[in-house]
C-alpha cells in the first residue's frame, strides 16, 4: 500500500516473468488480487472486530447450523465491511494502469490500460463516454449509500 506504483509494476514483472504469468489472464488476476487484498482485508477485519460472537451462540442456542448462523447472522453483520472492501478493491483494480501495462500483453485490453493509452495518443469520444459512465456509476453508488445511511438512523 506504500510502495511507488512503478516500484510494484517491476517487481510483479520479474516475479511473474520467472513463472510464466506475464501476458496471461491469470497473471493480471492474480496482481489485481494482491493490489487489492490489503484493503479487503483492512475493512473486513474492523468489520469483525465489532461483530458480536454471542450472536452465533444464541443462534446455535436456538438451533442454527454454522452455516446457517454463518449466513443469517455473520454475513448480514459484517455486509457493509465487505461490501466496502469490494468497493475498495475494484476502485484499486480500476486505478492499477501501471501494473497492467507492466503484465499485461498485446491482446488484453483492460479498460484503465486502454483510458490511458487513448487519453496519451489521442482524445476519442470513447474516453468522454467512458468517464461519464465512471462519473455516473460513482453518483449513484453515493446516492444509495445516502439512502442506506439515511434508513439506518
Amino acid at each position: 500500500m506504500i510502495a511507488p506504483v512503478v516500484i510494484v509494476g517491476v517487481g510483479m514483472y520479474f516475479v511473474f516473468s520467472m513463472t510464466g504469468l506475464t501476458a496471461t489472464y491469470p497473471g493480471l488476476v492474480l496482481a489485481h488480487t494482491a493490489l487489492a487484498t490489503p484493503f479487503v482485508v483492512v475493512t473486513v477485519s474492523a468489520a469483525l472486530t465489532s461483530f458480536d460472537r454471542r450472536l452465533l451462540w444464541a443462534a446455535a442456542s436456538m438451533g442454527a447450523t454454522p452455516l446457517l448462523a454463518f449466513r443469517r447472522v455473520t454475513l448480514p453483520a459484517i455486509g457493509p465491511g465487505i461490501a466496502s472492501g469490494a468497493l475498495f478493491a475494484f476502485a484499486t483494480s480500476l486505478d492499477e494502469v501501471v501494473v497492467t501495462v507492466f503484465l499485461a500483453g498485446p491482446g488484453q485490453r483492460t479498460l484503465p490500460r486502454e483510458m490511458f493509452t487513448v487519453a496519451r495518443d489521442t482524445m476519442t469520444p470513447t474516453i468522454a463516454a467512458a468517464a461519464t459512465v465512471l462519473i455516473v456509476a460513482s453518483v449513484f453508488l453515493l446516492a444509495v449509500s445516502a439512502l442506506v445511511s439515511r434508513r439506518k438512523l
